[in-house]
């Protein structure tokens, strides 16, 4: 199975550097030059728009927003966010939607690694908190995507220990009728970016080493269970 090359940027990685990164590796995949990248890091605070994003999701207090090609609406990035971005080739025959659960699967796992339970919810993409007692259901790590020649670019980003209050300008994701969380306030402990590094890069090979042998982890859930807790 390819082994991914493993790009961690520490500290603050702006967010148009990591824009022309995801370039630079998906034409190396592309290329053959490279079996596939993972780019883990954190960005400054920025809202980005992906192509479905609604004039009504937009920032209500004027904000800039930065376009993206990836799918998906429109979201936040900012420090304390751990942001992953595989740049892969695709098992054929593409199957975009099966690597988007696997990714899913990704975020559910680490945070279930750090005593939280995330879910999916129908109809919706990302790992969700569900909510109790009369409150909605919050989102706790996104996915957003583009593919390619049959290689994708974009990622996932998990709230881990980031200020919620950006979130507040906008409608994240397009969801009106939801939250969004943190797995810090969702474990009642602190979680930083930094634990989780190890636990996603290693969950993210294994998505990919299962979307090549049909041993999706998103399918089968042969992912090892570790815990952080």
């Amino acid at each position: 199975m390819p082994e991914l090359e493993i790009v961690r940027r520490t500290g603050l990685l702006d967010h148009a550097e990591g824009l022309a990164l995801q370039r630079d590796l998906h034409a190396a995949v592309v290329a053959g030059r490279s079996p596939g990248a993972l780019v883990l890091c954190e960005h400054p605070c920025v809202y980005t728009a992906g192509r479905r994003t609604e004039p009504s999701d937009l920032p209500t207090d004027g904000s800039p927003v930065v376009d993206v090609d990836r799918g998906g609406r429109i979201t936040w990035h900012g420090p304390g966010q751990l942001v992953a971005y595989p740049i892969v080739r695709l098992a054929e025959p593409l199957d975009v939607v099966a690597w988007v659960r696997d990714l899913e699967q990704v975020i559910i796992d680490t945070a279930a690694a750090v005593g939280v339970h995330a879910e999916r919810v129908e109809g919706r993409s990302g790992a969700w908190v569900r909510g109790s007692d009369g409150t909605p259901d919050a989102k706790v790590g996104a996915i957003g995507l583009h593919v390619a020649e049959g290689v994708t670019s974009h990622g996932i980003a998990i709230n881990c220990d980031n200020a919620l209050d950006a979130y507040a300008a906008i409608v994240p994701c397009g969801i009106a009728d939801a939250g969004v969380t943190t797995l810090t306030a969702s474990a009642g402990r602190h979680v930083g970016t930094d634990d989780l590094v190890p636990l996603v890069a290693r969950r993210v090979q294994e998505a990919v080493d299962g979307m090549h042998t049909g041993r999706r982890i998103s399918s089968t859930r042969t992912a090892r269970q570790e815990t952080l807790v």
